[in-house]
């Protein structure tokens, strides 16, 4: 979510899930379509067989928690004690957040605003800093935020590597850390908090693919760009999937989540291949512009996947296409504040604490289309019972 991505003003439209570094190249890009057309090219060394097997065996799993409430559950959970971070509310609590700067973490941000305010008798602050994408910025935010004198420290990392040393440096001032959304590469975290995550993900889209299109078929993949866990892993996952099932990858592209180099990325192939028979997507703010790509070219829009984004989920609805969309959902965003009131009210969480992450297919598309929110909604947001639902969030 979907990068830095605010280093690329046309991200305003990535989809999910959050997920930056700071700035992509034209080195990155290039790289990209020199891969074109020779297929998945080497793995990613953010894979991890372990992980991966874990995330497609989370798929299958069953959750524990409230069944309506999928931003409390857990899969496979592994609980650990929090009592060393006790101590009497009501709280500050503190969030420094990778960016604003995409619909997905706009969604995301108002929905963890509405639930501190649902829980307004156990915080009397909330301090929110936008670290724009920029990971000195967000370097520079935690240090500041640990001089703030915060009962809990919310991060959600711009980079995975290179915001490692803030986080365990808030971690050192003996300050409960709760890390979601994206990694960081330690354990010092009390816990870290996302979906199932990018395996997930990448497997679930390319899976649907390798089953739609014909041997031979010409799936052209789509990225946002380089060097973020999620993103990465998405594309691992689907590797292996392509890889397995023989799938003809004919290029991997970096759009920078730019709905016009979208189109133009698949406008090109269109031209070079005459037919693409396939798009898979690591994240799906785009996927609306990739469809507009085929209907201005003439051509049928092949099987695609996208994400809970509702104007891709209408258009899907609209016009009959063959589709699938993982997602990541933005009800995560709920589950660092309850994690944080658990954790400094002395009660055990599960670390990590993975949440359920919902398929959208053709079977259960028709409850998550909502025709009376903004087409840039994410339809897993979770928030129906929040304060100042539905306005909040248009």
């Amino acid at each position: 979510m979907r990068r830095s991505m605010a280093a690329v003003a046309a991200l305003t439209l990535l989809a999910l899930a959050g997920c930056a570094t700071d700035e992509p190249t034209t080195a990155a890009s290039g790289a990209a379509s020199e891969a074109a057309g020779s297929g998945t090219g080497e793995q990613s060394k953010f894979f991890v067989q372990a992980d991966y097997d874990n995330e497609l065996a989370l798929l299958k799993a069953t959750a524990t928690g409230p069944a309506d409430k999928p931003w409390e559950q857990a899969l496979n959970p592994k609980l650990v004690d929090t009592a060393k971070f006790k101590k009497p509310g009501p709280y500050k609590v503190c969030f420094s957040n990778a960016a604003l700067n995409n619909p997905w973490r706009q969604v995301g941000y108002k929905t963890m605003q509405a639930e501190v305010e649902a829980q307004k008798a156990q915080i009397k602050e909330f301090v929110h800093v936008d670290a724009e994408g920029k990971d000195s910025k967000q370097i520079a935010d935690i240090n500041d935020l640990l001089g703030k004198s915060c009962d809990a420290l919310i991060v959600s990392p711009n980079t995975t590597a290179t915001l490692t040393p803030a986080v365990e440096a808030a971690c050192a001032k003996g300050l409960p850390v709760i890390v979601f959304d994206r990694g960081v590469d330690t354990k010092c975290p009390v816990t870290f908090i996302n979906p199932i995550g990018g395996y997930g993900f990448g497997h679930v889209g390319a899976e649907f693919l390798s089953q739609k299109v014909k041997p031979g078929g010409k799936v052209l993949a789509l990225r946002i760009l380089p060097g973020v866990d999620v993103l990465e892993t998405r594309w691992s996952a689907a590797k292996v999937q392509f890889d397995k099932a023989k799938v003809n990858v004919v290029g991997v592209e970096f759009t920078d989540g730019d709905p016009a180099k979208t189109k133009k990325i698949v406008n090109d192939y269109i031209q070079r291949y005459g037919t693409i028979d396939g798009i898979w997507m690591d994240a799906g703010a785009t996927a609306v512009a990739a469809v507009e790509a085929f209907q201005d070219a003439g051509k049928d829009v092949p099987p695609i996947n996208g994400e809970d984004q509702l104007d891709f989920l209408k258009l899907w609805k609209d016009k009959k296409l063959t589709a699938i969309a993982p997602t990541y959902p933005t009800y995560q965003w709920r589950t660092p504040i309850i994690a944080a009131l658990k954790i400094l009210g002395g009660e055990q969480v599960s670390s990590p604490w993975k949440l359920p992450q919902p398929t959208i297919t053709q079977d259960n598309l028709d409850q998550y289309l909502d025709a009376g929110m903004p087409p840039l909604h994410y339809a897993m947001c979770g928030c129906k019972d929040l304060p100042g639902y539905p306005q909040r969030w248009k």
